[in-house]
């Protein structure tokens, strides 16, 4: 064991870029899936753009709708660190990436990631309050307190995102520079360094478990307080839309926590890649872009505001036509 270590002390050598095995080595494969993931990001970025104008809306002015303005804004961001890159070596027989483009995907992946986790866990607290406290909804969940969360989990994002990123750019690397993932993420990265990987693994794993586990928890707590209040109301009429105003955020955190979790909560994770993969693209891809069909589709508010988006763009063309 310590004879293997030292061998790979000795093959240290200095990284200046990184090749992106990406998801699939079959050549055949390569076109068809950048056609379903360039659709894919399309209807990302046209859904999370939609969702912002829509709740741009008077009507929908209310803390809800802001923190859903700013998940849509976060989900844009966050496609957008890994998919491009993506897309482009699809197509591409050069797949390398910069030590510095690397560092930079995986702060921002991690900083947008970890603050939509801290985003989440704000927006439980908001249904909370306006379920188990409603006649002091507006005065507790006032601008300024809707501002201090969204910030405090930008800033918490960003420094996990900090620690995180400056612990695996400071391990040393040896041998393959090839990262068999098709972003750079922490799991693969640490299994191209020197280092003891067991050791290494439940660090990862520890610190998972506090980034994840904490805003999941505050989402729990908030939780059991809504379905303690929604069992208490006498009419099921009332229990159902008390409960519709908390089904969309549930479905996107089973999602999200759900994908993450069975990557980063598993101490041998970094062993298994390829399931590693799959998982990924359910967080980097496909949430982002149900996000705004499940926040959408069950609200009649939404629908209403989109009607009126569309009305008024529709009066404005004709006005602009008969000029």
């Amino acid at each position: 064991m310590k004879y293997a270590e030292e061998s790979r002390r000795r093959n240290l050598t200095i990284v200046t870029e990184f090749l992106l095995l990406g998801l699939s080595n079959h050549h055949e494969l390569q076109v068809p899936l950048f056609s379903i993931y360039l659709f894919i990001y399309t209807i990302t970025l046209m859904g999370n753009i939609l969702i912002i104008l829509i709740t741009m809306d008077p009507a929908l002015h209310t803390p809800m709708y802001f923190f859903l303005r700013v998940l849509s804004f976060l989900e844009i961001c966050y496609t957008s660190v890994t998919v491009p890159k993506m897309l482009v070596n699809f197509l591409s027989e050069d797949r390398r990436i910069s030590y510095v483009g690397c560092v930079a995907q995986m702060y921002f992946l991690l900083f947008l990631g970890i603050s939509e986790c801290f985003l989440l866990a704000a927006m439980a607290y908001d249904r909370y309050v306006a379920i188990c406290n409603p006649l002091r909804y507006r005065l507790i969940m006032n601008r300024r307190v809707c501002l201090s969360l969204t910030v405090l989990s930008w800033f918490s994002g960003n420094m996990v995102s900090l620690v995180q990123t400056a612990w695996v750019f400071t391990l040393p690397f040896c041998g393959s520079n090839q990262i068999n993932y098709f972003f750079c993420d922490i799991p693969p990265l640490i299994k191209l360094s020197c280092i003891d990987i067991p050791l290494y693994e439940m660090q990862l794993f520890t610190a998972a478990i506090l980034v994840i586990f904490t805003p999941f928890s505050l989402i729990l707590v908030s939780y059991t307080f809504i379905i303690s209040t929604i069992l208490k109301i006498a009419s099921a009429e009332g229990r159902h839309k008390a409960f519709s105003t908390c089904s969309s955020h549930l479905i996107v955190v089973t999602l999200y926590y759900g994908s993450c979790g069975l990557i980063y909560l598993r101490p041998k994770s970094i062993h298994l890649l390829d399931t590693n993969k799959m998982l990924a693209l359910i967080y980097t891809t496909i949430t982002p872009t149900l996000n705004p069909f499940i926040y959408s589709l069950r609200n009649k508010e939404v629908k209403e505001a989109l009607r009126r988006l569309l009305g008024d763009r529709m009066k404005r063309k004709i006005f602009s036509h008969r000029k």
